[in-house]
């Protein structure tokens, strides 16, 4: 039998929940399918308004906000992976995204200001403190 037309199902506690979203089953997700996105729309709307960083924001801004965070999530990935693969390991971990940041010019530009905790530095000797091959040996400075 179906639930009575009053709202409240027979065999539940007063306040109890039904067990599913409100609304359509599967709609979960579908302003990022319909966008071709994975990062969530819903997500990036619901925190947009929250965090008040507009009065008004438009139903076309989540989409694009959502669009261009996974891009930059997917470049950085992709470059992260290929630090991990050429120093021989399966796993990315924050080394791996500060050498992908770092030797990316315009990734080290959006972030120059951000540290990321255990990423260390570029490996870098500047060319004053290398040693000079010099022509005949003799006349060194620091020959004893």
């Amino acid at each position: 039998m179906s639930a009575p037309k009053g709202g409240k199902e027979s065999g539940k506690a007063k306040g109890a929940k039904s067990g599913g979203k409100k609304g359509k089953a599967g709609t979960g997700g579908a302003r990022s399918r319909k966008a071709g996105l994975t990062f969530p729309v819903g997500r990036t709307q619901r925190l947009l308004r929250q965090n008040r960083y507009a009065s008004r924001i438009g139903k076309a801004a989540p989409v694009y906000l959502a669009a261009v965070l996974e891009y930059l999530v997917a470049e950085l990935l992709e470059l992260a992976g290929n630090a991990s693969r050429d120093n021989a390991k399966k796993r990315i971990n924050p080394r791996f995204l500060t050498l992908a940041i770092r030797n990316d010019e315009e990734l080290n530009k959006l972030l120059a200001g951000v540290t990321i905790a255990s990423g260390g530095v570029l490996p870098n000797i500047q060319q004053i403190l290398l040693k000079k091959k010099g022509k005949g040996g003799k006349g060194s400075s620091q020959e004893l």
